[in-house]
Order: C-alpha cells, then structure tokens, then sequence
C-alpha cells in the first residue's frame, strides 16, 4: 500500500510540472517578441519608417529588420528611364520642384532625397531601376509598383526589359492601381507574379470579380479598412493571395491575422512594441 501511495505521489508531481511547463510555454510564446507571425513581411518603400522612401538607405534599413520584400515605386523620367520615386512631383521628397516627367535623369538625379528626412541621409540620390536590381535583387524579394501607367506609355515594356537580364523572377511581384496595365505586364512577362491594387471603396468587390482578376493576377492588395475575412476567403479560394496595408490603422497586423490575410506592406513606422511585426518572418 505505501509502494503504491509514493507512485501515486510522483504521478501528481510529474502531471503538475508537466501542466506548469505547458502554461509557462505559452505565456512565453505570447509575449515573445521573435515569435513569427506567419506574415509575408514588406517594407514599403523600404523601412520608410526609419529612413527617407524609396531610397538605397530605407530599403538596406528595411532588409536589416527582416523583410521578406522590399515596395518601391516606379515612374519614367523625361528620357524614359525607370526611376524609384513615389510622387508625380519631386517636391515633397526633394530639394527639388516639378514633374518627374519633365525631369532627365541626369536632373533627377542633381536632386537630394534624404536631407530633409535627417541631414544625415544627405547626399542620398534617386535611384534607377537598374541601379536597385543591381544591388539588391538576390538580396530580398522585390515588389514593384507601377504609378501612373496612362502618363507613362511603355512603361510596362521598360520595366520587363530591366527584369529579363535576370535568370530568375520568382522573387519579384509587380502591382498597380491600373488592371489593365497587370493584365499589359502579365502578357509580356506570365513567369513573373502580378498584383492588382485595389481602391479604397466601401464597396467590395464580388466572388466574380475576384474569380476574373485572380485568373491573371496571383495577389489582389487591399487596404486593410476596406476588406474583411470573406473577401480574403474568396481570393483564397480562386488561389490567389492578398497583402494589406494602412498607413494610419495601429491595429494593422492584428486585422490582417484576424482576416487571414497573406501579408502586410508597412513602412514598420507605426506599430505597438508588444507585436514585432517588423522582425515577422514567413
């Protein structure tokens, strides 16, 4: 009988260490800050939180933090060639003033991206196309955003030129506000993934018509205050992926977990310390 008492004993106490072992596991695990949240990760315009937009500073800046992909935006300079700025106008980002299409590259790239961010990042240009590829295509993945394609004709055409000289696109997704200029980029190039952007609207799109943009593209990107779980579902359900972003919702990360969501385009700017969605990995 007391044989039996004592393994009755050390039964309670292996049952009750295994219980406290399970609980402080999870309270670890929810406030863990390296814990990831199963995220695509991409830093928009670079870690533009952190460091002046689109520029060779944000996206490094953004790659030290853990991105998955780096978003930059693409517009043409007066001579054609693929810039990385956001704006039509140079005025905000700059110490310039005008379009950028009426700007060469050799005056766009006069002017100086960084200072007024931080006189640190002084002396920072605007970058090519290439010039990106060049340096950190292989690096991080890479999505695209084509702005404007109507005030660019063949931008599409410029923009999968600079892509073919690399063996492989498998890393690279290019987006637009524009379906027609996606559907344009789809034909030219079908290896590399497209995205279609879509407008803020309180009105969401249909399962038909998620069916008919998901038959090109492989992302459909919303704002994450105009999409709830069940538009995510039904991209999902015509194999498609969805990317959320928000410049001003905090709750961003939070949403985009709730509704299923693939991913999250955040210049990491801001997000609550307690939920580390800049150090996210897939």
């Amino acid at each position: 009988m007391k044989k039996i008492q004592q393994q009755r004993i050390i039964l309670t106490i292996v049952i009750c260490s295994l219980v406290v072992c399970l609980l402080v596991g999870f309270a670890n695990r929810s406030s863990r800050p390296d814990i990831p949240i199963n995220l695509i990760n991409v830093a928009h315009r670079g870690a533009s939180g952190f460091a002046p937009e689109n520029t060779q500073a944000s996206f490094r800046k953004g790659i030290e933090m853990g991105a998955d992909f780096l978003e930059f935006d693409v517009h043409l300079s007066k001579d054609g060639e693929p810039v990385i700025i956001h704006d039509e106008r140079v005025d905000r980002t700059t110490n310039g003033k005008g379009f950028v299409k009426d700007l060469t590259l050799a005056e766009l790239k006069e002017l100086d991206v960084g200072g007024s961010f931080d006189p640190v990042y002084t002396g920072e240009t605007i970058l090519t196309l290439d010039e990106l590829l060049e340096e950190f295509y292989g690096e991080s993945g890479l999505l695209i955003e084509i702005k404007k394609p109507d005030q660019y004709p063949g931008i599409e055409e410029k923009v999968v030129e600079a892509l073919t000289a690399y063996p492989d696109v498998s890393g690279i997704i290019i987006q637009s506000f524009d379906i027609d200029s996606m559907r344009k980029v789809h034909a030219l190039l079908p290896e590399v993934e497209v995205a279609v952007l879509m407008n803020p609207s309180p009105f969401l799109p249909s399962s038909k018509t998620l069916k008919e943009l998901t038959s090109f593209a492989s992302y459909i990107n919303f704002n994450v205050s105009y999409v709830n779980k069940r538009v995510v579902d039904q991209v999902h359900k015509h194999d498609g992926k969805v990317l959320v972003w928000s410049k001003k919702d905090t709750q961003l990360f939070a949403k985009a977990k709730r509704f299923g969501a693939d991913g999250v385009i955040s210049d990491f700017s801001k997000l609550p310390m307690d939920e580390p969605a800049f150090l996210a990995t897939k």
